[in-house]
C-alpha cells in the first residue's frame, strides 16, 4: 500500500540575520554564520540546558565568524555559558571553532570517533604545496589543464587555515546512543556518504530532528572522493544511509538542516534524496557509452553549467558517481597517457 507523506515545506520562511536568532521551537535557537563561498552561509543551532547552552556546530574559524559568535553570546544567549558543543561532523563549516569553544569557554566537545579524528588528523597536515598524490588523482579525474595549472601554483587549502587546533578529549557519540539536550531527549542515528560517521539527532518526542548536512531541503549534500582514498564508494555509503535513516522520518518532525531553511515533510525529502542520486546514475551511464573523464560527466549529472566556484565539489562527486558505478560492475575504466581515466559503459551481450 502506497502511503501519502506531506510534501515539502518551510515554516519559517526567513532566516535570522547574522547576529540574531529565531526561535523554532522552546528553548531551541537558530543562528546563521557566513561562508565565503557561492553557500554563503551554515546553520548553527544554540539547545537551552537551564544553566547553559548546548551549540550544534560552530562555522569556520575566522575573526568574523569569532565576532558575530561575541555578539550572540552578550546577546540573545544572555550571558550564559557554553557548556558543550555538539559536531555534527568534521567539515570545517561544523567544526571550525569547536576547539576555540574548548579552549576559550570551557567548553565540552561532543561527537563522532571518526569526525574528531579526521578533523585533528587534517588541522596537523600543514602543506605548502600540493602533494604528489593530491596531483596525480587531479589528473586522474581529468582535472581541465588551465585550472590544474592555477591549483600547481598556489598554495593549497588547509584545515588549520579555518579550523582552530583541537585540544586533546571529547566525548563520543555512537549509533543509537541516547543523550540530553536542551531539556529533551534525543536518539544519534549516523549518516554517512557525504562525511563519514556523520550524527544526526531525533528528539524522542518525535517533533524535532538535528539534520547536520545528512538532511537538507533543497540542495542535495556533496558527495566526494578525494586523493585520500581516491577509489572509495561514497555514494554506496550514502544511499545505505538514506534507506537506514527514512525509517524514522514523518511528516511531523521539524528537521533543522546545517544549511538552507528548517523543514518539514521528511518521508518526501528522503525519497527525494534518494530517488536523484539513482536519477543521476541513469544519465551518466546513457552518457558513457563512449570512454570520458569524470570531469566530461558534469552536463549529466548536475544538468546545468558548473562554474568555477562549485569546479572542485562537482570535480569530486562526479569522481563518486563513476567510483560507484566501477564498484557495481555497470563501468569500465582505463588509463589514458596523461593520468586520467577514462570510464566507459560495459557493453553487454
Amino acid at each position: 500500500m502506497n502511503v501519502q507523506h506531506s510534501p515539502l515545506s518551510h515554516p519559517v520562511e526567513e532566516p535570522p540575520e547574522f547576529g540574531t536568532v529565531t526561535e523554532l521551537a522552546p528553548g531551541v535557537l537558530w543562528a546563521r554564520l557566513p561562508l565565503p563561498m557561492a553557500l554563503d552561509h551554515v546553520n548553527v543551532y544554540a539547545l537551552d540546558d537551564g544553566d547553559g547552552w548546548t551549540l550544534i556546530d560552530t562555522g569556520l574559524d575566522t575573526q568574523k565568524t569569532r565576532d558575530i559568535w561575541q555578539r550572540l553570546l552578550a546577546g540573545p544567549l544572555a550571558g550564559k555559558p557554553v557548556r558543550r558543543v555538539l559536531v555534527t561532523h568534521h567539515h570545517p563549516d561544523h567544526i571550525g571553532l569547536a576547539g576555540w569553544f574548548q579552549a576559550a569557554h570551557g567548553a565540552e566537545l561532543v561527537t563522532t570517533r571518526t569526525a574528531w579524528l579526521m578533523a585533528r588528523m587534517l588541522t596537523l597536515d600543514v602543506q605548502k604545496v600540493p602533494t604528489d598524490e593530491q596531483i596525480r588523482f587531479w589528473r586522474s579525474a581529468g582535472m581541465a589543464p588551465d585550472i590544474l595549472q592555477k591549483r600547481l601554483d598556489e598554495r593549497p587549502f588547509n584545515f588549520s587555515d579555518v579550523v582552530s587546533p583541537l585540544p586533546l578529549g571529547f566525548r563520543r557519540v555512537s549509533e543509537g546512543d541516547k543523550i540530553a539536550i536542551g531539556g529533551r531527549d534525543w536518539t544519534v542515528r549516523m549518516g554517512n556518504g557525504h562525511a563519514p560517521e556523520h550524527a544526526t539527532l531525533w528528539a524522542n518526542d518525535g517533533d524535532l530532528v538535528l539534520g547536520g548536512d545528512q538532511l537538507l531541503s533543497t540542495i542535495s549534500p556533496n558527495i566526494g572522493v578525494y586523493a585520500t582514498e581516491p577509489d572509495a564508494d561514497p555514494l554506496a555509503e550514502w544511499l545505505d544511509a538514506c534507506e537506514r535513516l527514512q525509517v524514522h522520518a514523518t511528516d511531523k518532525q521539524l528537521v533543522l538542516p546545517g544549511h538552507k531553511l528548517p523543514f518539514t515533510g521528511l518521508p518526501t525529502r528522503m525519497r527525494q534524496l534518494i530517488e536523484n542520486h539513482h536519477h543521476a546514475l541513469d544519465r551518466l551511464l546513457e552518457h558513457l557509452t563512449r570512454p570520458r573523464t569524470a570531469e566530461e560527466c558534469f552536463v549529466p549529472l548536475f544538468k546545468r553549467r558548473i562554474g568555477a566556484a562549485e569546479y572542485g565539489l562537482a570535480l569530486v562527486e562526479a569522481m563518486a558517481h563513476v567510483n560507484h558505478l566501477h564498484a557495481i560492475g555497470k563501468v569500465e575504466r582505463q588509463r589514458r597517457p596523461d593520468g586520467a581515466w577514462l570510464w566507459q559503459r560495459k557493453q553487454t551481450t
